[in-house]
């Protein structure tokens, strides 16, 4: 296989996208929007095909899945993405040298974004429009799972493209196969950066193999902590939410620390697990103080700790302080969420300032991580490094900056 004319095509299409102003892009996505709507019955029909391969059991089996509800949201995302301000052309630094020259920095778009996904079809739409709005184009590489849902979405998008005068480069998905995810990390001087979206497996072979510049999306490997302050209601309301809202998204629960003195209250706190059948992987302690009470209940293994569920499934450490809380974080966190539930402020200010991690919470779920919640109109994934953008990617993280130097024809001695 050989993809080199489809990424000079898409090179060739990103440096087209200067020619077209923010009121153009914001045209082309509202459009966009109105055509993922009018075109629910295709895209949910193919989404159907890749469902039919899917066991229903499969937890990812709600992350593939497209809804009238979830395209309704999906052109909301993306009409929210065309109301937001422009990143580009902004002026981050500016100065005039003894010399007289005249210096700007000014944010510009990286060229072509590639991004590495799985079984999630709605990532096709939240990264064209995020691209798109910040001026670059960009090279798809979705998961077989989801290959006919991606097929159809981008099909939708080219026809708008079309439509609009654009060139439809600017978007182009790759067969799903693992060759054309190796060309792609090997497309040098092609793509600008890569980003991978998925599990650990995914995003460490991404990161181990490419050529090409990459931001690390790490898995989340997510803990809360239940201080020895917490209050149980906020508690129960925060673990069942970051727990079970959605178990296959990065932002999920994975962990729950437990402060000793708190062991009392443990069964009240995850009790509305049980309504969902989360399977509870309790340390002797935890364990103690819930057999006989949740019916979901096994022992911890050393694997229990560091593992990324994406299931209906959860453990619980024990801790006798806040040392040891933030020992197992630093320990076994993967730098994604965390979360602290206390009335102590004294105690959550030292949790924030300690934790290691994109976003730290106090009293509140890490089922906020997400670009939307965070009014940046939608994410292009979380990043999990510290060189470059941390956190939720919005339209801000997808621009880089150059110079821009004016003169009187001052040389220099």
């Amino acid at each position: 296989m050989q993809l080199n004319q489809t990424f000079k095509c898409v090179k060739t299409a990103s440096r087209t996208l200067a020619l077209h102003d923010d009121q153009k892009r914001n045209e082309v996505l509202c459009a966009v929007a109105d055509a993922i709507v009018a075109n629910k019955s295709a895209l949910i029909e193919a989404n159907a095909v890749d469902l039919s391969k899917m066991d229903r059991q499969n937890p990812l089996y709600d992350r593939l899945q497209l809804t009238e509800q979830r395209l309704d949201s999906i052109a909301s995302d993306m009409r929210n993405v065309a109301m937001l301000l422009s990143p580009l052309g902004k002026v981050t630094d500016q100065r005039t040298l003894p010399n007289g020259l005249r210096l700007h920095r000014v944010s510009v778009p990286f060229g072509v974004i590639g991004v590495v996904y799985e079984a999630r079809p709605n990532v096709t739409f939240d990264v064209f429009s995020l691209c798109f709005k910040s001026g670059n184009a960009c090279v798809l590489k979705g998961g077989r799972d989801a290959e006919a849902s991606n097929e159809a979405g981008v099909k939708i998008i080219k026809n708008v493209l079309r439509k609009m005068g654009i060139d439809e480069h600017v978007v182009e998905l790759l067969p799903a196969t693992h060759e054309a995810t190796a060309e792609m990390l090997g497309a040098v001087g092609y793509i600008d950066v890569c980003i991978p979206r998925g599990g650990r497996k995914l995003i460490d072979f991404v990161r181990d193999t490419a050529k090409v510049p990459v931001i690390e999306t790490g898995a989340g490997v997510v803990n809360t902590y239940f201080d020895k302050d917490g209050d149980l209601e906020k508690g129960q309301r925060i673990v069942t939410n970051a727990k079970t809202r959605r178990v296959s998204v990065c932002n999920a629960l994975d962990c729950l620390l437990i402060h000793k003195e708190k062991l009392v209250e443990l069964f009240k706190l995850v009790e509305p697990l049980a309504k969902k059948n989360v399977i509870i992987y309790a340390d002797d302690e935890a364990y103690n103080a819930l057999d006989g009470s949740y019916p979901y209940l096994e022992h911890a293994t050393a694997d229990s700790f560091g593992t990324e569920f994406m299931d209906y499934k959860m453990a619980i450490r024990t801790v006798a302080s806040l040392d040891e809380a933030l020992d197992h974080i630093n320990l076994y966190g993967s730098g994604h969420s965390e979360s602290i539930i206390t009335e102590n402020e004294q105690t959550a200010r030292r949790f924030q300032m300690e934790v290691d991690a994109a976003c730290v919470y106090w009293n509140a779920p890490t089922s906020f991580t997400d670009g939307a919640q965070f009014g940046l109109g939608a994410e292009i994934g979380i990043s999990t490094q510290k060189l470059g953008p941390r956190g939720p990617m919005g339209l801000e993280e997808m621009t880089t900056y150059k110079w821009i130097i004016e003169g009187e024809g001052q040389i220099r001695e």
